[in-house]
């Protein structure tokens, strides 16, 4: 499967991204939505987008909300990521189309669950 990390921070990604490689997932990168869109542009095939919320140029719910406008993207799951622990705003992304919701910080072994939770180990 390919994976797309949206994180602006570059450590955040590197983590994500061997830890989702060593998976034997695929993965592409961008720092901010806008970067993420022309990344889901260039790569119709994501499966399956961690997404950061809080980022410059385009932040990750107003991406989140974007991508579920779009039906090319209904099967894509989307796990979001990130620091935003209140409850309003978990269930602002989940109701905008989140699949889950991961807090940062975070190990390997509960990105697994999360990943299992939404069934994209399994494929």
């Amino acid at each position: 499967m390919l994976a797309l990390v949206v994180d602006d921070s570059k450590v955040a990604r590197l983590v994500v991204g061997q830890a989702l490689r060593e998976l034997g997932m695929d993965v592409v990168e961008a720092d901010n939505g806008v970067a993420a869109l022309e990344q889901l542009e260039r790569f119709p095939d994501i499966g399956l987008m961690l997404l950061d919320w809080n980022m410059p140029e385009m932040n990750g719910y107003d991406l989140l909300r974007q991508v579920r406008s779009q039906r090319s993207f209904d099967s894509m799951r989307i796990l979001m990521v990130t620091s935003e622990s209140e409850a309003t705003q978990v269930t602002r992304a989940l109701t905008a189309g989140a699949n889950e919701y991961l807090m940062k910080p975070f190990g390997k072994e509960v990105l697994i669950a999360k990943l299992n939770l939404m069934d994209v180990l399994q494929e």
